[in-house]
């Protein structure tokens, strides 16, 4: 009884005794204090929103061109009643297309930051729990994935295989679960020396079970907020791959709004083209940022206390 009382009473002073619920309540807590944190949350619900009823809430077709009463195009229309956000020089609805393109941005955000997660806390956890030969090996491997840039890779990705928004998320995810690994990694060496992990293995846990049931636990905190990051990296990834034109052709996306506005010449005379998908992206951002520093206070007392 003293053995494991001891044990508790290590975990609850290194910081390590936190489980899903305590994290969500001191987020939760956070959130009431910080104003900035607040807005994040507001942002970034009113934008998940608008991506899942993107189809109800887009009046016209994005490819859909508009004409006048004296059936003339209606090019580069500054907003107005009627659109919004004005239009194209080839009259399309520009809020049409910044409403789909949201749903783009999330996808690609959501589906490559789960992705880089998984992997990288699966081969963070795994380097750092067992070490040794198998630390040095995947370590080795995840120098090997720093040196390789985005860019030139997503160019190579979509020249051999057809621009597609699936090629972008695996492009993400291949090139940074090595951060997340890393972190990741960096905790489990720590929390791998803990009384509480040695007990666990006297007692006789296996390994699978001490690093999910007694470690996973534990780097929960450092892998949301990473996994925050990921999305505003994966969505910012996502719209300089579509500005520079290797972005999916069929899909409507902020980078490929502004992609456009550039290739046409248009960028400076017509400044909503440019404006409405740029504001986006940065309100995006931003909201996630403050979100995932609400989040950062959870995992470092040192802030709390600040």
């Amino acid at each position: 009884m003293n053995a494991t009382a001891d044990v508790i009473s290590d975990k609850k002073s290194s910081g390590l005794g936190k489980n899903p619920r305590g994290v969500m309540r001191l987020f939760l807590q956070n959130l009431r204090r910080d104003k900035l944190a607040l807005f994040g949350v507001a942002i970034l619900i009113f934008f998940i929103l608008v991506g899942i009823f993107a189809n109800v809430i887009a009046p016209y077709e994005p490819s859909e061109r508009h004409y006048n009463a004296e059936r003339q195009i209606r090019r580069l229309e500054g907003p107005s009643s009627e659109h919004w956000f004005g239009t194209t020089d080839v009259g399309r609805d520009i809020f049409s297309q910044v409403v789909l393109g949201t749903r783009t941005a999330l996808l690609v955000g959501i589906l490559a930051a789960l992705l880089v997660t998984l992997v990288g806390s699966s081969v963070g956890i795994i380097s750092g729990y067992f070490g040794g030969i198998t630390d040095s090996i995947l370590m080795r491997i995840v120098d090997f994935f720093y040196a390789i840039p985005f860019i030139p890779f997503v160019i190579v990705l979509s020249a051999v295989l057809n621009p597609s928004i699936w090629n972008i998320i695996l492009a993400v995810s291949l090139l940074s679960w090595r951060t997340v690994a890393r972190m990741v990694r960096s905790q489990v060496l720590s929390i791998s020396k803990r009384p509480f992990i040695k007990a666990a293995k006297v007692s006789g846990a296996g390994d699978l079970r001490i690093m999910f049931k007694y470690i996973l636990p534990n780097v929960i905190p450092i892998i949301l907020l990473e996994m925050a990051f990921m999305v505003n990296w994966a969505i910012m990834a996502e719209a300089s791959v579509a500005f520079l034109g290797f972005g999916d052709p069929d899909k409507q996306s902020w980078g490929q709004i502004l992609h456009f506005s550039f290739v046409t010449g248009n960028s400076r005379n017509a400044w909503w083209w440019t404006a409405a998908p740029g504001v986006a992206i940065v309100l995006l951002l931003i909201s996630i940022f403050f979100v995932a520093r609400a989040l950062e206070e959870v995992i470092d007392p040192r802030l709390r206390r600040r």
